[in-house]
């Protein structure tokens, strides 16, 4: 039984290896914060307006969307990053 698990998991770390969605999800989270660093470096008060207008309604959304997109982006990386959700932004020991 050992060996069935080890080969198992050997198969599931061979299938991570040409999965690129990991980095997808990365680069879709960290656009937001791309584009608010490009609207304050740039000093163009106009790109600042709609940067503060998107947040404003993208903070307005749905607590079921807030938390679908948490359990989305957990199911990618992992469930220990819900941690840091859960216990406020600091790590359990």
């Amino acid at each position: 039984m050992a060996r069935g698990e080890e080969s198992y998991q050997g198969k599931l770390l061979e299938s991570r290896d040409n999965d690129f969605k990991d980095e997808i999800v990365l680069i879709i989270i960290s656009a937001p914060i791309i584009v608010l660093a490009w609207g304050v470096f740039s000093d163009d008060a106009q790109m600042m307006a709609k940067i503060d207008l998107f947040f404003h309604h993208f903070g307005s959304l749905p607590i079921w969307f807030q938390t679908l997109w948490i359990t989305v982006v957990a199911s990618i990386f992992g469930i220990k990053g819900t941690q840091v959700f859960r216990n406020g932004g600091t790590k359990k020991k």
